[in-house]
């Protein structure tokens, strides 16, 4: 996913985000194209998530109004997810390491 986003030019607005002006009518027009580009990126990168996710991620993120908060309530998804396969895999582990065959028993059993 990083890669993609990469690739399109927008991974620094997912990861930093952008702020919003309180009051547009203060800023100068470089800082009016400014925010205009970094809104523009935002969508970009919030439509490029939602198009690599299926229906129940979706529903996860589908609340999100930037790319940055869409990105982080992924981050929470998944960690919780790594700690379950983690524990899954010591859990397997675990249980190969009981395995063994005994003198009577054959590969056939």
């Amino acid at each position: 996913m990083k890669v993609l986003l990469g690739a399109h030019d927008v991974w620094e607005v997912v990861e930093k985000g952008y702020e919003e002006p309180r009051d547009e009518s203060t800023l100068s027009s470089t800082q009016k194209d400014s925010l205009k580009d970094s809104r523009k990126r935002d969508k970009k990168a919030l439509f490029l998530i939602y198009q690599a996710l299926d229906d129940d991620e979706f529903e996860k993120i589908s609340s999100a109004t930037s790319a940055k908060e869409a990105w982080e309530k992924l981050q929470i998804s998944y960690k919780g997810e790594e700690k379950v396969k983690k524990v899954r895999l010591q859990t397997l582990r675990g249980e190969f390491d009981l395995l063994h065959m005994t003198e009577t028993e054959s590969i056939a059993d």
